[in-house]
């Protein structure tokens, strides 16, 4: 099955500010994000980065979706090295409940306005917007002001407008983190359902229970290094008690973490 992300020794340093410094309580004027990370993606899977916060999981995601350089190390997506910028984007979709639409657009209007950067004809973007909203349950709100809408409608809005190019590359930065549960559930069903379609997903979590019930295989990063990467079956075979908390907490020991 061919290959539609390839991670080869991957690394990432960011230098801190003196504010940083002083809340790191560290010297260094320098940091490692990630280092060495490696890793392959395909079609009809979805991918998980499991790690605690600050591990490196969003830089790598950042990463693959072009928005951040590497220093070192390959990224093939799609086929396309990552200085085909503007191609890789239109071939993935980078989700985050980071973003933030305009209050004073609607649904509609943000779907719209969206999908015209990939040049998609008129024809398609109305079937996009209504396959999605329709998924969604946003077509009642569709022309009411994304200010004036609830946070889990904000969230459903932003996800559906990520998605309007039917990108074959899902990238998807803690899916659940600050949704309810309803929404959340949305979400996660959504995504199998993509996987099903053919696509691949790649997400980042720091939940256990989220690798266990939506991934395929699953890295586990620490302090930005990929300490295992195997199928969620197979990291599960490695505990006794068939758990996936308790493989990742003794790589997490292993490789220098504390717990208080």
């Amino acid at each position: 099955m061919k290959e539609t992300v390839i991670v080869k020794n991957l690394k990432k340093t960011f230098v801190l500010s003196r504010k940083q410094r002083a809340l790191n309580k560290s010297k260094e004027k320098k940091k490692v994000a990630v280092e060495d990370v490696s890793f392959v993606t395909y079609p009809h899977e979805i991918f998980g980065l499991l790690g605690p916060n600050g591990a490196g999981k969003t830089t790598t995601l950042r990463c693959i979706a072009t928005l951040i350089k590497p220093d070192k190390g390959e990224i093939i997506v799609d086929g396309l090295p990552l200085h085909e910028e503007i191609q890789i984007k239109k071939r993935i979709a980078f989700l985050t409940n980071e973003l933030k639409l305009e209050d004073q657009m609607t649904p509609a209007y943000a779907f719209r306005y969206y999908a015209k950067f990939y040049d998609l004809s008129d024809a398609i973007i109305e079937e996009r917007k209504e396959k999605l909203f329709n998924r969604f349950g946003i077509n009642e709100f569709e022309e009411v002001k994304i200010g004036d809408l609830s946070s889990g409608m904000k969230q459903k809005t932003s996800i559906v407008v990520s998605l309007a190019h039917d990108p074959s590359i899902i990238i998807f930065d803690e899916p659940t983190n600050g949704l309810d549960v309803i929404t959340a559930r949305t979400v996660t069903d959504y995504l199998k359902e993509l996987r099903d379609e053919g696509k691949t997903i790649i997400i980042s979590t720091h939940i256990m229970g989220i690798v266990e019930k939506l991934c395929d295989r699953v890295g586990i990063i620490i302090q930005g290094k990929m300490t295992l990467c195997d199928t969620v079956e197979n990291v599960k075979k490695l505990s006794p008690n068939q758990d996936i908390e308790d493989v990742f907490f003794d790589l997490y020991q292993q490789y220098g973490g504390e717990l208080t």
